[in-house]
Parts: C-alpha cells; sequence; structure tokens
C-alpha cells in the first residue's frame, strides 16, 4: 500500500483544487493513503475526503508574524512530530511554493514537485528530489491531477474533476428553494458593486425567488443586511463555521458568487454556481467542474448606466446576472424532467 503525504496549505481555493488529484489516485491505487499539510483554518476539507487519512495542520500564516518566536517552540515542536513520524513512499509539494517547498524538506520521503518551469516559484524546485513538468497553460485543477499522475505511475484521466465531497453529507437541498449570494470576498476589486447585488435581489425575489445571505466578517455583516432590506424575501443568515457554510451551500438551489474561495467549495458540491469576474479570469483558477457558469465584466460593454465602485464591474449588470441566473436554473430544471 502507498502513503503520500500532500502539501497543500492554503488557501481556500487551492486547497480545494487538489482534491480531485486525490480521487484520480484513488481510483488507480485503491488502497493508497494519503496525509495532508495544510493550513490551519482549511483543515476540515482535506477530511472530508474519504481517501485523506490524517490531517496536519500548520500555522504558516500565524508563525510568518513572529518567525523567530514559534521556531523552537512547542507548537513548532509538535508540528515536527507529527510530519516526520510516518514513513512515506512520496511527498508531494502540490503547492509549488518556497513556504511549502520547505515544510516538505521535514517529512520522510521521496519529495515530488513541480518542475522549475512549471512551478509558481521556481526556487521551490530545489527541494525535490524528482521534479515533475507539467504545463502551465491550463486550470489549476488539471496541473495538480496531472502532477500526481506523474508522480505516482498512472494515466490522468480525461473525465471532469471529482472533488471526493459528499453533497449530501451536509443535507438535501432546502425547501423551500433558495438563491444563495456569496458576496463576501478579500480583494476590493474584486467585490461587484453593493448597489448590483441589491437590484439582483429586488428580481429574483420578485421573480419569486427566496434568497439567502451568508456573512463572515463584520463589513460582509452590514453588505448583507443593506441586501436584505431590499425585499421581504431576502433573509441574512446567522454566522457559521466552515462546515456550517458549506452545509448552507449544500443546500442551495443555486449560487451566485464573486470569486472568492466559498465559489470554489461551491465548485466541490456540484451546486450550480454563476461566478462574477472582474480584474481576475477564471481561465486557470476559475470555479470549476460540473454545473459551473462563469460572467467577465470584460466580455460586455460598458452602457450609460451611473458609475460604480469598482468601475471594472459598470458593464456586468445586475440585469445581465439575472438573465443568466434564470437560464441556469431552466437548464437545471430541464434536466430534472
Amino acid at each position: 500500500m502507498k502513503r503520500v503525504l500532500v502539501i497543500k496549505t492554503s488557501s481556500m481555493g487551492d486547497v480545494i483544487h487538489a482534491l480531485p488529484a486525490i480521487s484520480d489516485a484513488c481510483v488507480a491505487f485503491p488502497d493508497i493513503q494519503f496525509d495532508w499539510v495544510v493550513e490551519e483554518a482549511f483543515a476540515e476539507i482535506p477530511a472530508w475526503h474519504a481517501g485523506v487519512d490524517k490531517v496536519i495542520p500548520v500555522a504558516i500564516r500565524r508563525w510568518r508574524k513572529n518567525i523567530l518566536k514559534f521556531i523552537g517552540s512547542d507548537e513548532w515542536h509538535i508540528f515536527r512530530t507529527s510530519i516526520t513520524r510516518q514513513q512515506y513512499d512520496f511527498v508531494i509539494d502540490a503547492q509549488g511554493l518556497i513556504k511549502s517547498a520547505f515544510l516538505a524538506r521535514f517529512a520522510n520521503g521521496i519529495i515530488c514537485g513541480y518542475h522549475k518551469n512549471s512551478a509558481r516559484e521556481p526556487l521551490a524546485s530545489i527541494a525535490y528530489q524528482r521534479k515533475v513538468t507539467v504545463a502551465k497553460d491550463q486550470h489549476a485543477v488539471e496541473r495538480i491531477r496531472e502532477l500526481f499522475a506523474k508522480t505516482l505511475g498512472y494515466d490522468k484521466p480525461q473525465s471532469a474533476p471529482d472533488y471526493g465531497v459528499d453533497r449530501l453529507r451536509f443535507g438535501a437541498q432546502a425547501e423551500p428553494p433558495y438563491v444563495l449570494f456569496l458576496h463576501g470576498t478579500t480583494r476590493a476589486d474584486k467585490h461587484w458593486p453593493d448597489e448590483y447585488w441589491q437590484t439582483l435581489c429586488r428580481l429574483l425575489c420578485d421573480a419569486g425567488m427566496n434568497v439567502r445571505l451568508p456573512w463572515w466578517t463584520d463589513a460582509e455583516h452590514r453588505r448583507a443586511r443593506m441586501i436584505a432590506e431590499t425585499h421581504p424575501r431576502a433573509e441574512v443568515l446567522p454566522r457559521t463555521h466552515l462546515a456550517g457554510m458549506a452545509a448552507t451551500i449544500a443546500c442551495a438551489q443555486a449560487v451566485v458568487a464573486v470569486d472568492t474561495g466559498l465559489g470554489h467549495l461551491a465548485a466541490a458540491l456540484a451546486v450550480p454556481t454563476l461566478s462574477l469576474y472582474g480584474p481576475t479570469s477564471p481561465r486557470l483558477i476559475g470555479a470549476y467542474g460540473p454545473n459551473q457558469f462563469h460572467l467577465c465584466a470584460q466580455d460586455f460593454t460598458r452602457s450609460s448606466a451611473p458609475s460604480v465602485k469598482p468601475e471594472i464591474f459598470a458593464s456586468l449588470t445586475p440585469a445581465v446576472v439575472f438573465s443568466r441566473v434564470r437560464d441556469m436554473l431552466g437548464q437545471l430544471d430541464a434536466t430534472k424532467k
């Protein structure tokens, strides 16, 4: 039985992108087992996959604020002990960064990763004993699937990605059905304009749909309340943890999202999702898989609409998004008949 350690620490989207590669390997080698080093905030996600045995949390984001304090600390010692206890056949750095390569060096096993011409940070490849060339001009999910296939020795499947996360573990679709707005993201220029969210909410609710609004931060809570005020069929949800958010997504009829990690979680759960892109592109790192749809602001011509912030989204109006959501729901209804 092969035992493999995966190094893929963050962000949420990056962690989710690695799940299909685990599924591929488990089909090729039914007795293979994986352990996974991941940022503590996302430690739940690998554990949702049946092919992952042990999750080893790491706190690079927290440690780097005062690295000298943590090197040599009890917390660092616990991590070192956890990562060195097991002998692995392979250690796969699926991140291709200097920080992930640094962590891989502590593990016992053949350290594998991207060739310098394939890695996001070429210097990371110095740490690898086996270097794999993977074309950069493909989606991140497919890059990782190819990395695993070439490392472990099987043909990369040509099928759609299987994230290995059972949507039903989080609950069945809710009654009455609702459209979920994933309106929060880290970068200000990736936010769809607040007034656009309000108008879309009103259009959907007037058409007889229900809208649900989750939130994590205070700023997201304020925005959720502002959007919900536009119609009585809109509801601000209580704040929840990551598994609770997964349940909220899994039970949705459809999702409208900006470029955010939770959008990738919706993709992993195969929930019909319309993702909105402004300064970023979905081509290489967008929400990926069955039932995933994209709208890019650059594909539309700006009208004489009033100025909005961020301006890059001015052309991606609520009317455009509303029309696409209706089409998306219509396609789903047609497939059920």
